[in-house]
């Protein structure tokens, strides 16, 4: 007896695949991307010290994702090379965060569609510009579609909560303190309505690109610098930068003590950090 063969339509399939990558996403806890009157602030619910979900990945680029954190730092440390040889091969100008989203399009749109599963990931791509209006905010999905954000971005979780909470709150040129309670509210949010967290800063990652730092404008934010903007006790235009806020504290992509690169411009980027979370 000969059986018949199973029968899927591909609109089916789709729907299934797309439906398995959102659940696997609203798993992980919230990422926050917002502007502000420096730069754009990157915001995380994330206890890990070593499982990050935000990381540099060139001179004004940065990255952000939620999801499975083996799938996205695949992606990432994929960012990472693909930035440091177009940067290398033409001019580090030539790198910017369109072509990387549009290369992380792909990547995710062939998964999608050709896999047995898809990536259950979303991930963001900014970069800083000279002004607010010449910042770019990239939001990509687990199937590839890639959106031009203005001004902010949530995923994960209960990013569309947070998202509507944020057209309603936020407005331009907001300052880093002003910005980062904002988004620490939000984050703190039970999208069922029960009662609020208030999240530590030892439950929060928190990074920035910074457009007035020379060329490397990626730093994280900790300590008592993230205590301090959290309790509205430093305001954007004095707080030092992280390397400052410690004393003695070392470069946090290299381990080396700070350095003036200003005095060789020829100095190599060094390799990016690790990065990650299904969280």
């Amino acid at each position: 007896m000969t059986s018949m063969p199973f029968y899927v339509s591909p609109e089916q399939l789709m729907k299934d695949r797309a439906d398995y990558a959102r659940k696997g996403i609203a798993r992980g806890r919230s990422v926050v991307v917002l502007g502000y009157d420096r730069g754009i602030l990157f915001v995380a619910e994330n206890p890990s010290r070593a499982l990050h979900k935000v990381s540099e990945i060139y001179d004004r680029i940065a990255f952000a994702a939620v999801g499975k954190y083996n799938e996205f730092e695949n992606l990432r440390v994929a960012g990472v090379r693909y930035a440091d040889l177009r940067g290398y091969s033409y001019d580090r100008i030539d790198v910017t965060a369109r072509g990387l989203a549009n290369a992380y399009a792909q990547t995710l749109g062939t998964v999608f569609t050709q896999e047995s599963k898809p990536y259950e990931v979303e991930i963001v791509v900014a970069e800083v510009g000279e002004s607010a209006d010449d910042d770019q905010i990239y939001r990509l999905t687990y199937d590839g579609s890639v959106a031009d954000e203005h001004g902010f971005v949530a995923m994960g979780g209960a990013g569309d909560v947070i998202e509507n909470a944020l057209k309603d709150r936020w407005t331009p040129g907001m300052s880093l303190g002003a910005a980062l309670t904002l988004a620490v509210e939000l984050l703190g949010k039970d999208p069922a309505g029960g009662h609020d967290r208030s999240l530590e800063p030892a439950q929060l990652e928190v990074a920035v690109l910074d457009r007035e730092r020379p060329r490397r404008t990626f730093r994280r934010i900790g300590g008592t610098l993230l205590r301090d903007l959290l309790n509205h006790t430093s305001r954007v235009t004095d707080a030092p930068s992280v390397d400052d806020a410690t004393p003695g504290h070392h470069d946090i992509l290299t381990g080396e003590a700070p350095r003036d690169e200003s005095t060789n411009p020829q100095t190599q980027r060094p390799a990016a950090e690790d990065d990650g979370d299904r969280s």
